[in-house]
C-alpha cells in the first residue's frame, strides 16, 4: 500500500501571491507593488530591547500563551479600540496566521462551512480546508464590497460553523459599514457562529468614525474572535508576533491547540512586543496616507475605477475594460513594463488587480508609470 499524506493537502495550492511576488523579484529591473511589506523598519527603542532580554539571558521556557506583561499589555491595547478582554483572554501568536490557523483549527470540523467575503486573502480558505471544512465564498465586489442580509442568507446553512471578517480589507483596503457589520451580526445570532475578526490593518485607518465588528457587538462577545498583528503596524513582519482575543471558554480550547503547535513564541522579544504597543502609530499612517492619495490621483488620471481604500495600504483597480484576465495582464506587466502587481484572481476579484503602496514614493511613482505607459499601449 503507497505512503500517502493528508487528504486534505492533495487540493491546496501554494500561494499565488508568493509567485507573482517571486516573478516580479527574479526579473531585473522590475518594480514591485506586490506584497503588503512595509518599507520601514521597526523603531529602534523596540528593536534594542532583544539585546537587553538576550544579556539577561531571557532564553528559557516563557508560558505557552505568552507571558503575563505582555498578555496584560495586549489586554490595556485592546481598551484602546473599545475591546474589553483580561489578559487570561488572550494568547500571543506567532504573526496573525497562526492566530488565524489556531481560531479556525479550534471551531472547525470536518464537513463545517465558513463563509468568506470575497475578495479575501487566501489564507481563510486554505486553513478552512486543511480543517476538512467547506469555505463558501460571497463575492462582495458588485456591491462595492460590502456585505446584504440577503447574501448572508444565501450563503448561511446548517453547516455554518463561522464567517472571517478582514476589515480594513486585503486586498480592496475597504472598510465594512454599519449596514454591513448589522447584517452579520444579525446573521451570527440567529444562526449561532462564530465571527473570526482579522484585524490586522485595524490601526491603518483613514476614514472617521471606524469600529471594528467587536467594539460595535460586544453583545456578542461570546462567538467574536479577534486575531491581530504586531506587523503591519509597527513594521515587525519578520519578528511573527500576534495575538488572539477572545472569552475564556474559546481561550481555553485555543490554548490546547496552541500548546501542541507551537508550544510558545520566543520569550526575548516579547518585551520589545510590549513596548511596540506604546509607540504612536500616527506617523506611519500619514506616510501611507500620502503614498494613497498619489495611488489614487493616478489611477484616476489613467482612467482606472476603483473604489477608495479607507485603510490598510492596498488599491484593487478594476481592469475589466482591456479585456484582459489579470493572471495574463500581471505577467505580461512584469515580462513586458517591468512592473509587478498580484492579480485579482488570488483573491476571488478577478477583473482587478492589487496594488500595495507600503513603498517608497519613488518606486510608486516609477511603477504607475510603467502601468500608464502599458496600458495605452492597449
Amino acid at each position: 500500500m503507497p505512503l500517502t499524506t493528508k487528504s486534505t493537502l492533495q487540493n491546496l495550492e501554494k500561494s499565488a501571491i508568493r509567485k507573482f511576488a517571486v516573478m516580479g523579484a527574479e526579473t531585473p529591473g522590475c518594480i514591485s507593488l506586490t506584497l503588503g511589506e512595509p518599507d520601514l523598519n521597526t523603531a529602534e527603542e523596540i528593536k534594542e530591547l532583544v539585546n537587553v532580554q538576550l544579556a539577561a539571558n531571557d532564553t528559557h521556557y516563557p508560558p505557552n500563551n505568552g507571558k503575563p506583561f505582555l498578555r496584560e499589555a495586549i489586554a490595556e491595547h485592546e481598551k484602546t479600540r473599545g475591546l474589553n478582554y483580561s489578559s487570561d483572554e488572550i494568547i500571543v501568536t506567532v504573526g496573525a496566521t497562526q492566530a488565524l490557523f489556531v481560531s479556525l483549527s479550534t471551531v472547525l470540523d470536518p464537513g463545517d462551512e465558513v463563509i468568506i467575503l470575497a475578495p479575501a486573502y487566501t489564507l481563510y480558505a486554505s486553513v478552512t480546508s486543511l480543517n476538512g471544512a467547506t469555505p463558501i465564498i460571497v463575492d462582495t465586489s458588485a456591491n462595492n464590497f460590502q456585505v446584504t442580509p440577503e447574501m448572508l442568507a444565501d450563503a448561511v446553512s446548517p453547516r455554518t460553523k463561522a464567517i472571517v471578517l478582514n476589515t480594513p480589507n486585503n486586498p480592496t483596503g475597504c472598510i465594512l459599514n454599519a449596514q454591513s457589520l448589522q447584517a452579520i451580526a444579525d446573521a451570527a445570532r440567529e444562526n449561532d457562529f462564530y465571527v473570526i475578526c482579522d484585524d490586522v490593518y485595524g490601526r491603518l485607518v483613514y476614514a472617521d468614525g471606524y469600529k471594528s465588528f467587536g467594539e460595535s457587538f460586544p453583545e456578542l462577545r461570546d462567538r467574536t474572535v479577534i486575531c491581530d498583528s504586531f506587523s503591519k503596524p509597527y513594521a515587525m513582519t519578520g519578528w511573527r508576533l500576534g495575538w488572539i482575543a477572545a472569552d475564556e471558554a474559546f481561550i481555553t480550547a485555543a490554548g490546547k491547540i496552541q500548546q501542541f503547535n507551537i508550544s510558545s513564541v520566543p520569550s526575548f522579544v516579547q518585551n520589545a512586543a510590549a513596548k511596540a504597543l506604546t509607540t504612536d502609530v500616527a506617523p506611519t499612517l500619514e506616510i501611507y496616507r500620502k503614498r494613497r492619495e498619489l495611488v489614487l490621483d493616478r489611477l484616476d488620471a489613467m482612467g482606472l475605477d476603483v473604489v477608495t481604500p479607507e485603510g490598510a495600504f492596498y488599491a484593487l483597480p478594476n481592469i475589466q475594460k482591456f479585456g484582459i484576465g489579470s493572471d495574463e495582464l500581471c505577467e505580461r506587466l512584469i515580462k513586458e513594463a517591468g512592473v509587478a502587481f498580484i492579480p485579482g484572481s488570488c483573491f476571488g476579484a478577478e477583473g482587478h488587480i492589487r496594488l500595495s503602496y507600503c513603498c517608497s514614493i519613488d518606486n510608486i511613482n516609477e511603477g504607475l508609470n510603467r502601468l500608464e505607459a502599458f496600458l495605452a499601449k492597449l
